[in-house]
């Protein structure tokens, strides 16, 4: 089990939002009702999304070595 207030807990939870939010951008009713809004916390998701739609090569290998890290290395 992870805990939130440990660096690999910080770690684990951005990489979850960035893959959800951009997950959600790719579905077009989820898009125009969720992500549509740029300020407060939709803009936080807006902005994952945007990370985790760019960068797909890096945040995916990101995903697959913290999953290792969690899963053998704890």
């Amino acid at each position: 089990m992870t805990n939130v207030y440990s660096l690999d807990g910080l770690l684990v939870f951005g990489l979850l939002l960035v893959c959800t939010c951009a997950y959600l951008r790719k579905v077009p009713r989820l898009r125009t009702w969720l992500l549509s809004e740029r300020r407060g916390i939709w803009g936080v998701c807006h902005k994952a999304a945007v990370i985790g739609t760019r960068l797909h090569v890096a945040v995916s290998m990101s995903c697959l070595l913290m999953a290792f890290y969690v899963l053998v290395g704890k």
